[in-house]
């Protein structure tokens, strides 16, 4: 990482404009945005305000239309396609709203698929794999086929899949959108346990207020533009969101 920043993500002046002619659409307008390691930071706001654009725009998913986005000291303007792949390979754990795991392999073979892509020994994935499902408490579960998993718990799977890489940064976007509330309950206080033991650096889209407040710091997009940004109630108690 650079020395010149702390910030394990930097996002400076960053907008993204989809389509060209009369009509584009604007899905971030000028947004800046720091995150410190080992903070959870969560992105709140109404469909449309930009918050999957955000996250795909650090995972290296998409590139900005203008200013810059540097992960852990590296611009990512500057990496090509290859690099970028590289980079989610290595230092990002991505966890979406659909639990993306292969219905055909046993939830340890799902979260060893990482490491067996990028050429690990296989001996050594399935090891590592067992380990990420002991973080999220699936050990136990190991043998079991998706369809034979619970919601929450296919989650689960998936983020340990995220973590097997032992990432720099867990992204996670609606990680409870498809749970039910005991479901989305666990994979919260998942998220807590690794920020707080591990300090994991985390940064969660969603649209729960509750789920949000669990987050270190919240912050709220409106229309492609940060419209308030302070600690969560689990931080500070005071009542400073009203700009939402």
């Amino acid at each position: 990482m650079s020395n010149k920043d702390s910030a394990l993500i930097a996002v400076r002046r960053v907008t993204k404009v989809y389509g060209s002619g009369s009509a584009p659409v604007e899905a971030l307008r000028g947004i800046d945005l720091r995150i410190e390691p080992g903070e959870f930071v969560a992105v709140m706001g109404s469909s449309g305000s930009g918050k999957s654009t955000l996250l795909h725009l650090i995972a290296g998913l998409d590139r900005p239309t203008s200013g810059s986005v540097t992960v852990g000291g590296h611009e990512l303007a500057l990496w090509g396609d290859d690099e970028l792949t590289l980079l989610r390979r290595r230092w990002i754990g991505v966890v979406f709203q659909a639990f993306n795991l292969l219905d055909v392999l046993s939830a340890e073979e799902n979260v060893a698929l990482p490491l067996a892509i990028a050429g690990t020994p296989q001996s050594l994935a399935r090891e590592r794999a067992r380990r990420a499902l002991e973080q999220v408490g699936l050990a136990h579960r190991r043998r079991h086929l998706p369809g034979q998993l619970s919601g929450g718990e296919q989650q689960r799977v998936a983020i340990a899949r995220a973590l097997v890489i032992e990432p720099l940064i867990l992204l996670a976007d609606e990680p409870t959108g498809n749970l039910d509330s005991a479901g989305g309950t666990q994979v919260m206080d998942l998220l807590r346990h690794l920020a707080d033991t591990r300090r994991q650096t985390i940064l969660m889209v969603t649209h729960d207020a509750g789920h949000a407040a669990r987050a270190d710091r919240i912050i709220r997009l409106r229309d492609g533009r940060v419209v308030a940004e302070q600690p969560s109630d689990r931080t500070a108690k005071s009542p400073q969101l009203s700009a939402a």
